[in-house]
């Protein structure tokens, strides 16, 4: 499984990367993490606010720091 963490990197965009960690491994999953902090890659992306944050490419969350627990909800089923 492949999150994409959008945003420029500040501690909030960190702290979703923590969450998304946190949740891939309270779910035994298998997962690598890409970080998009160039604006006009996250713009190409559709993202209007960050951070954001798409699994396999589809985006779950966006402008806000989604709970690890949130994060486990709408991963889809492996």
């Amino acid at each position: 499984m492949k999150f994409t963490i959008y945003g420029s990197g500040c501690a909030k965009c960190k702290q979703l990367t923590a969450n998304a960690e946190d949740a891939a491994r309270a779910l035994a999953i298998d997962y690598q993490i890409e970080k998009i902090t160039d604006t006009n890659a996250i713009i190409d992306a559709g993202i209007m606010r960050t951070p954001a944050l798409a699994v396999d490419d589809n985006i779950i969350s966006e402008g806000k720091v989604a709970s690890t627990e949130d994060i486990k909800k709408m991963l889809p089923p492996s």
